[in-house]
């Protein structure tokens, strides 16, 4: 008796020995596998463009450095926001490949549409300083740190410690 691998496509939803569709180590795109008993639909691949562009934030002494693979994109193809001066946005479109009349598809496994990401930084950002880069497919975004104030950005006021009765 051959047991089908955890990463293989099982009967989705209806296979009692699959994982559950509400286990919470359950990567997205694998619930989207189970939902999904007919065959991956248009929508599916579409929300799976989404659901798959994943981006890796990694803090430095100096900087956040937001890192996505978002292979087959050119840079025209991407838009960086910033957001009322805390929420970094990233954005993008897959185009989808033209379809030609006389053109028999076997397989489309590669999704189109729209991707967005945000993330809240955190105050300790230098928001003027932002830069990033496209290069061979991978995305990375550069958030500097701000210099430390002296006084940690606010204003200090020192209290005189009386003694006796207030």
């Amino acid at each position: 008796m051959a047991l089908t691998p955890f990463f293989g496509r099982g009967a989705g939803a209806w296979d009692p020995w699959d994982r559950s569709l509400f286990d919470p180590f359950l990567p997205i795109s694998r619930a989207w596998d189970l939902l999904d008993v007919s065959g991956p639909s248009s929508f599916s691949r579409d929300a799976m463009a989404v659901a798959n562009t994943r981006v890796d934030w990694k803090e430095t002494p100096q900087a956040h450095v937001f890192t996505a693979d978002l292979p087959g994109l050119k840079k025209e193809e991407l838009k960086i926001d910033l957001v009322d001066k805390n929420t970094l946005r990233i954005s993008g479109e897959r185009q989808k490949e033209k379809e030609e009349k006389n053109d028999q598809w076997h397989r489309v496994e590669r999704s189109g549409g729209r991707f967005m990401r945000q993330f809240r930084l955190p105050k300790n950002v230098n928001v003027d300083g932002i830069s990033a880069k496209l290069e061979n497919g991978v995305l990375s975004v550069n958030v500097p740190k701000a210099q430390p104030d002296a006084n940690n950005g606010g204003d200090v006021k020192t209290i005189d410690i009386g003694s006796g009765s207030a």
